[in-house]
């Protein structure tokens, strides 16, 4: 190759990429959020969504963790108990229905840890700590649970459901480009989201700081590993990482099912 075509080649490269950047910098929040949802099947195709099961494994224990999270999949936390020395893979079943209701089912040595949330209140079942009484979220979990959006995550139908969406700029997430949405939901509540600049799939996504050791420790949940199910575009695979702490966690679905039967007493206070 000569030189002079070398040089053509290396000056087209440049010129895409300034263009790229250009076309990266000018488009609003309301325009990246319209693509994202194009992205993930559709204002349509979620609008006609009521109800979303899934079942997979869920990493726990080996970061000194107290808790469990399940933020990636849009519920709360199960108190384990104290200090799992190594990290474990549990079972987990989770039920999802508009009003932001959700039930969460976790198996842990040979029992089953409930965790419901009507949309107002929440209620909590965790034998393996002993503990055989239906007790209510406390006030942090519940804290917890009000930043969580509905079903369909917090950019679809953003502007009905009373949440601003505003642009700060771009970051760098693993090497990609991102966009850095800053959300503030109609509590006044904030968080901040991250969408790939080439895809406008969710890549990262704030999560509830963790309590360890008596300090708050930031957390990031990453999206990875889309796969599209009736037409729906979701994460199979979320890994959550916490300010301070090696160990990561992974949530990792097996099944997902989209509009099953289930009933409102799925999400009714526990006997």
């Amino acid at each position: 190759m000569s030189r002079k075509i070398l040089l053509a080649c290396t000056f087209l490269v440049m010129a895409v990429s300034l263009a790229e950047a250009a076309e990266t910098s000018q488009l609003t929040a309301d325009q990246i959020v319209a693509k994202s949802v194009t992205a993930r099947g559709g204002l349509q195709a979620w609008r006609a969504v009521q109800t979303l099961s899934m079942s997979g494994k869920v990493d726990a224990g080996g970061n000194e963790a107290p808790t469990l999270s399940v933020q990636g999949v849009r519920t709360g936390g199960v108190q384990l108990p104290k200090r799992l020395a190594k990290q474990v893979r549990l079972p987990f079943r989770l039920e999802l229905k508009r009003g932001r209701k959700s039930r969460l089912e976790l198996d842990f040595r040979d029992k089953t840890a409930v965790q419901v949330y009507d949309g107002t209140n929440g209620w909590k079942l965790r034998p393996f700590l002993n503990r055989h009484e239906v007790e209510t979220f406390t006030p942090d979990e519940m804290k917890a649970v009000a930043l969580q959006s509905d079903l369909d995550g917090p950019l679809m139908d953003y502007a009905a459901k009373g949440t601003k969406v505003e642009l700060e700029g771009t970051d760098k997430v693993e090497g990609n480009d991102t966009y850095r949405l800053k959300l503030t939901f109609k509590n006044g509540q904030t968080q901040h989201l991250w969408v790939d600049a080439k895809t406008f799939l969710e890549t990262k996504i704030e999560g509830t700081p963790r309590r360890l050791d008596g300090k708050y420790h930031s957390v990031e949940i990453y999206y990875r590993e889309y796969r599209t199910v009736s037409g729906l575009t979701m994460p199979y695979v979320m890994e959550t990482k916490v300010q301070g702490v090696k160990q990561t966690e992974n949530i990792e679905i097996e099944n997902v099912a989209v509009n099953p039967r289930v009933e409102d007493s799925r999400f009714a206070k526990l006997q």
